[in-house]
């Protein structure tokens, strides 16, 4: 009989995230927990809307194949809102199950003395339209003031990133807008404001909303060379010059920033939320 937890780093462990809806909340929790383990090597599947018994048995026979296959034992996160279902896959599946509402939603019902509504969706409704409306206006302004397209409408951002091409200043904008309805603009700095010496006029308006990013000089190396090879801007030493200049200018005028090479950008967002004292949305989604 096949070792179902064979010690090899070598051999990705099956992951599987299951749920009756978009399965994005169980992918969110199952991705906390699995940070906890650094040195799993493991292969990550997703499976959404398996919101009927017969999808929840179906599930469950095909994770069970994997396992026969691989010899290893699957983890599986799900998230389902039903009990129906959720009995039907977890009595069928031969993985490692951690039915993630189950662990949370079972013991609140008995500390609150009553029931929880098992709908589907309920984490990813829209419970506050005012809220909502904000979310949409934050990304398509986000989308407007992305690599310093417009300097119109500014003074009109909660937070403007500013950094070197390619120091993570998009992702972590639509972040801040998609997750938490914040407005922001990002703005990159170039040789020609290192060799100037001082921000674009149009930042130093807004100098109490600015916000830095820097990358080590190696990972923008990598990172620039996948889009231009060979280039001059990709190049270590062109990169090396950049952050080193960019990091001197943000010290000269006072601009708090971090390094992005090594933080998420769930990490890089709250040092934002609590370096420019944001006022924080409510989460939508």
């Amino acid at each position: 009989m096949a070792d179902l937890n064979p010690p090899s780093s070598t051999i990705p462990r099956p992951v599987f995230i299951v749920s009756d809806g978009t399965a994005i909340t169980a992918e969110t929790l199952a991705q906390a927990v699995l940070t906890q383990f650094p040195n799993l090597n493991y292969e990550q599947r997703r499976i959404p809307f398996v919101d009927t018994v017969e999808k929840a048995v179906a599930t469950a026979d095909r994770i069970n194949l994997v396992q026969e296959k691989t010899g290893m034992r699957p983890l599986v996160f799900s998230t389902f809102s039903r009990k129906s279902i959720s009995n039907a896959f977890c009595d069928e599946c031969t993985g490692f199950v951690s039915e993630l509402f189950r662990s949370f939603v079972n013991p609140l019902e008995e500390e609150l003395g009553m029931k929880s509504s098992h709908q589907v969706g309920m984490t990813h409704r829209i419970r506050n339209e005012e809220n909502y409306d904000r979310r949409i206006a934050a990304i398509d302004y986000t989308l407007t003031h992305d690599d310093g397209q417009t300097d119109f409408g500014l003074d009109e951002a909660e937070v403007i990133l500013v950094g070197v091409s390619r120091s993570g200043k998009t992702p972590t904008s639509l972040f801040l807008a998609m997750q938490f309805g914040i407005k922001v603009a990002n703005y990159p700095l170039i040789p020609e404001d290192f060799d100037r010496g001082t921000l674009p006029e149009a930042l130093a308006k807004v100098h109490d909303k600015l916000f830095g990013l820097t990358i080590s000089p190696e990972r923008l190396h990598e990172i620039r060379n996948e889009r231009r090879p060979n280039s001059r801007y990709a190049s270590i030493e062109n990169c090396r010059y950049e952050i080193s200049s960019c990091e001197a200018m943000m010290d000269r005028e006072g601009i708090s920033y971090l390094s992005s090479t090594t933080k998420s950008i769930e990490e890089i967002a709250a040092t934002i939320f609590a370096t420019l004292h944001l006022e924080k949305h409510e989460r939508i989604g």
